[in-house]
């Protein structure tokens, strides 16, 4: 929990706030937009939730946030229940957002896939308890996909809990050294009917992207979309080759997808055609910018 002694001036009056100790990993602002706000280097509280809808999520934001930086004057112990019992939270269909994101990750969002034949975990959020009991309620873990090595957080023991299988590639294998199944070189890998494993270079060396029923494209930090200006983007910093990446990018323009469903950054969803479009986009932008630079 926050401390108020650290509260941002930034906050508006009210119960919730968050404080000094906020890494402005854009969680919150993500799980509820109504109250929370980038401002600087952090984000706050700009407005105090107000509707039922509102509390909820501003608790789950609450719940989600990596290093406890949001806090609340007096808790609502049943919203906060609610809140809690709403994770993994269905994003559509049989994909889902699991909350509890991880500060080992940097505040990185995780995602589980429902399926027959095995469920799929996407990335590690923190290993608790919720999330245990719900996995174990919706099937178990068969496979847990780690698409690069800054967001394998707690990965380890949820496969030691659910005996599942972690997937990870040769050029990040360090960060996961007993990772049951090793992905090499960059060529695509069929792991079941509909799940698709594309080595995507560039954050990291060993950045993959996993493309499930062509409809949804989990991408790491190596996709993301930008609410702000309603596009596609690519990570700018903290990038292992911007050449790689540019190429890595290029190569998602052969799939078709609907949802972009990242580590860090926004998520959205948009008709093939236009998420095509939208990746062509950025692609000429970066050239434009790296022939410039």
């Amino acid at each position: 929990m926050a401390d108020i002694k650290k509260r941002l001036s930034t906050n508006v009056k009210g119960p919730f706030f968050v404080d000094s100790t906020c890494i402005n990993c854009d969680a919150c602002r993500q799980l509820a937009p109504a109250s929370f706000v980038e401002q600087g280097e952090y984000s706050t509280v700009f407005a105090q939730p107000a509707t039922g809808r509102e509390i909820l999520e501003a608790y789950r934001a609450l719940l989600a946030c990596p290093v406890g930086s949001i806090g609340v004057i007096s808790i609502d112990k049943p919203r906060r229940q609610e809140a809690m019992e709403s994770f993994p939270l269905q994003i559509e269909g049989s994909v889902f957002y699991n909350g509890f994101n991880s500060e080992k990750s940097f505040g990185a969002s995780s995602y589980l896939i429902q399926h027959p034949e095995g469920n799929w975990l996407i990335d590690s959020p923190r290993y608790v308890k919720r999330l245990v009991e719900a996995f174990e309620q919706m099937g178990g873990v068969r496979y847990i996909f780690l698409s690069h090595e800054d967001d394998v957080a707690d990965a380890w023991r949820y496969a030691r809990h659910f005996g599942a299988t972690r997937i990870i590639h040769r050029a990040d294998v360090a960060a996961e050294p007993d990772a049951e199944w090793v992905i090499e070189g960059e060529g695509i890998v069929e792991v079941a009917p509909k799940f698709l494993i594309i080595p995507s270079p560039g954050h990291t060396p060993g950045s993959m992207v996993l493309l499930h029923d062509n409809r949804y494209l989990f991408s790491g930090d190596h996709l993301f979309w930008d609410r702000d200006t309603e596009t596609l983007r690519l990570p700018s910093v903290y990038l292992w080759s911007e050449a790689a990446i540019l190429r890595s990018a290029e190569r998602l323009l052969e799939f078709s997808f609907e949802w972009i469903l990242p580590g860090h950054g926004d998520r959205a969803r948009c008709q093939k055609s236009a998420m095509h479009e939208a990746l062509q986009s950025l692609l000429t932008t970066r050239r434009q910018m790296s022939r410039m630079s």
